[in-house]
């Protein structure tokens, strides 16, 4: 289901999500939206399926079925959107182009341990996968998509059980692992040269971590040097661990924040699926991230049928007026908009005059 968050955050619970995707027959348990196309949304389910979805019109657009003979651990999206890489309970690696439906690379037991793997597009078009040693050994490796059969580099670690989930930053290059049940996060920066990756620091802290968010680099802080912001799940909580490098000046740092991808598409769905690629639209971050007006998400499931009926009555009754359908079908999606608007400021309304209520209650016990 997708959900739109109101502009200024929730005033009253949502039950209704925008739009319902149904295609997978077992429980769904990775979704990612497209880096570049707009409405673009990637799922991957437990019957071993990535579906890609145009999110505007609620369709199914590739169904990535047979590819996979095992639980599909992770999925991510290369920087353009033009291939995916996943990671399989089967130990192999894939790089499938999604539009042709083609395995483009594969590389099997890419890390000989039975744990989960995890593997992730960097931004030179490398791979970085993180895994287990048949000694159960935590390993992180790289590998050249021209040549998969040997990894270009491999870090072995340490021998905790915990899986390594990869987070990566490709304005600066630097990978942060976070393991599941433990209590610190190292960082490395990937380079062009051997051996490619540099251990950087390790973050260390008292409690074990259940999970880990990873906020956008539009999200952060840039007057506070702020590069990287984690959110560490905690069995009753959700703390930020905020990363900041030191600086005295308080002018805006060039080398911390190169240019980064921005909120808008460089391509609607429609291009994508055709065949068309579109790298990032980039923004600086000079005077901290701004966000457009109008951002909100539309979706024309409804009013894809509103038009086809509309078309069919014209047709049958061949009217004078056949654009008149397209303004009528854009006010009652006003209107519609606008009730909702005042529904919500009504329940606003109502729970802040029960909330005066007791607070009255409260005074006139306390004056008694």
């Amino acid at each position: 289901m997708v959900w739109q968050i109101p502009e200024n955050g929730l005033v009253s619970s949502m039950s209704e999500p925008v739009v319902a995707l149904e295609g997978h027959s077992k429980r769904v348990g990775i979704i990612t939206w497209h880096p570049t196309a707009r409405n673009v949304l990637l799922s991957a389910g437990c019957d071993n399926q990535i579906i890609i979805w145009n999110v505007a019109t609620g369709e199914a657009m590739i169904s990535l079925e047979d590819m996979h003979p095992d639980v599909i651990y992770n999925v991510c999206w290369n920087r353009n959107g033009s291939l995916i890489c996943t990671s399989c309970k089967d130990k192999a690696i894939r790089v499938i182009d999604p539009r042709k439906e083609s395995i483009v690379a594969e590389k099997e037991k890419a890390h000989e341990g039975a744990r989960p793997m995890r593997a992730i597009f960097l931004s030179d078009g490398n791979i970085l996968t993180t895994g287990f040693s048949r000694m159960s050994e935590r390993q992180l490796a790289l590998w050249n998509l021209q040549n998969m059969e040997e990894p270009m580099t491999v870090n072995e670690m340490d021998t905790s059980n915990g899986v390594l989930l990869p987070f990566y930053d490709p304005d600066t290059n630097v990978v942060y692992l976070c393991g599941k049940g433990d209590s610190s996060i190292r960082y490395f920066e990937i380079t062009d040269e051997a051996p490619y990756v540099h251990f950087l620091n390790t973050f260390v802290t008292k409690e074990p971590q259940r999970g880990m968010g990873y906020m956008p680099k539009r999200g952060l802080d840039v007057n506070k040097c702020e590069i990287a912001r984690f959110y560490k799940l905690h069995e009753r909580k959700c703390e930020p661990i905020v990363m900041t490098v030191p600086r005295k000046s308080d002018l805006f740092q060039d080398d911390l924040y190169p240019d980064t991808a921005g909120p808008d598409s460089a391509l609607e769905a429609e291009e994508w699926f055709e065949g068309k690629n579109g790298d990032p639209i980039l923004i600086s971050l000079k005077n901290g991230y701004v966000p457009g007006k109008n951002r909100e998400f539309k979706v024309v499931k409804k009013n894809i049928l509103d038009s086809k009926v509309n078309k069919k009555t014209e047709n049958s009754s061949s009217a004078n007026k056949p654009a008149s359908s397209t303004p009528s079908i854009k006010s009652e999606a006003k209107m519609e908009e606008i009730l909702k608007e005042i529904k919500s400021l009504k329940d606003l309304i109502s729970s802040q005059e029960k909330r005066i209520i007791k607070l009255e209650e409260q005074m006139s016990k306390v004056a008694i």
